[in-house]
């Protein structure tokens, strides 16, 4: 077969361009660190690309959510935490202390009288905490304060939750109902909803909310006071400001008193087991996130070392194909010719 001089110079333009992609290539993966820049160049791993990023944001928002939740479970143990504190030294010091005094002038137990609205004023103060723009205790309403404290025409105080007086019959079922509400977080348990209720199926999200209701008690005992800490607190100082001291129904308040720091109690053990089950929950999913970037890793990066190899590789044949280039003309007979 005759091999002409522009066949031969043909194909080496053909080889030579060859070589110039590939040097390209080569480059392009050690500069990107990337196995592939466009989806035609692997379809398969574009996809799967494409699959591990979804799944990758995914699982990274149930990280953020599982953090903001964290943060309001802490607004919440905090603020339980300070009127559990304030409760213990209101029962422990002043209550004790007036128990002891009993016979002492009316003056001095209104001090103590003082002393416990203001705790009642603070306490209120603390189950109106928020954490960014919610209230931590509002149930399934975060939007508005949950507690007020209402000074009545005759100098008394009422507790109002959510526009409830919270020692008031009528107002009990409603109180009940907000006291079972809740509010879920999906934090990737396969959120789905219960065909039978229509609401989120209880395992399979996690439920942030803490009705401030749950924590400082609502209602009224077999004796006909308050279960509600703070009202407690505004009815002994009642008592230690009467003329008159009644010692056996302070005692009885004081020991209502004592049963209400109860809640506070059950409350925060409650805040524990829910703050661990965040955090192994947590754990979790970073181990996921890891797994992801690993998968992440294997499709779309390169292995430096092999890229590099593949880079100089391509580098020394294309300086190859230009030192052959140099010689491609070789004589011909028209050379020889005079």
């Amino acid at each position: 077969m005759r091999i002409t001089t522009s066949a031969l110079i043909r194909n080496y333009k053909s080889n030579l361009n060859n070589s110039i992609n590939n040097l390209n290539s080569a480059r392009t993966k050690v500069m990107t660190n990337r196995k592939f820049t466009k989806g035609y160049e692997d379809p398969t791993g574009a996809v799967r690309e494409s699959a591990l990023n979804w799944k990758y944001a995914r699982n990274q928002d149930y990280i953020d959510a599982i953090d903001d939740a964290q943060s309001f479970q802490n607004a919440q143990e905090d603020a339980i935490t300070q009127i559990n504190t304030q409760a213990r030294y209101l029962s422990k010091q002043y209550g004790l202390e007036a128990m002891n005094g009993t016979n002492w002038p009316h003056d001095v137990r209104q001090s103590y009288a003082q002393a416990f609205r203001q705790a009642q004023e603070s306490m209120t103060m603390s189950m109106n905490a928020s954490y960014s723009d919610r209230f931590v205790f509002g149930g399934s309403d975060g939007g508005h304060t949950p507690f007020e404290l209402r000074t009545n025409a005759d100098g008394s105080r009422t507790l109002l939750y959510r526009g409830l007086d919270v020692d008031h019959p009528d107002a009990q079922e409603a109180l009940k109902k907000m006291a079972d509400e809740q509010v879920f977080t999906d934090l990737g348990f396969g959120l789905t909803m219960d065909d039978t209720t229509g609401k989120v199926a209880n395992s399979s999200a996690f439920n942030t909310a803490l009705p401030g209701i749950n924590v400082v008690g609502y209602g009224k005992d077999d004796n006909g006071n308050s279960k509600n800490i703070i009202s407690l607190a505004g009815q002994i100082a009642d008592v230690l400001d009467a003329e008159d001291f009644d010692e056996a129904k302070y005692k009885e308040l004081l020991e209502a008193f004592d049963g209400a720091r109860s809640l506070l109690a059950d409350n925060l053990t409650a805040i524990g087991t829910r703050t661990n089950f965040l955090e192994n929950t947590k754990e979790r999913l970073e181990d996921q996130q890891l797994n992801l970037t690993e998968q992440y890793d294997n499709v779309v990066n390169v292995d430096m070392a092999e890229a590099i190899t593949e880079f100089s590789w391509a580098q020394y044949a294309y300086n190859a194909a230009l030192k052959i280039g140099t010689n491609i003309l070789s004589p011909s007979f028209i050379d020889f010719m005079r």
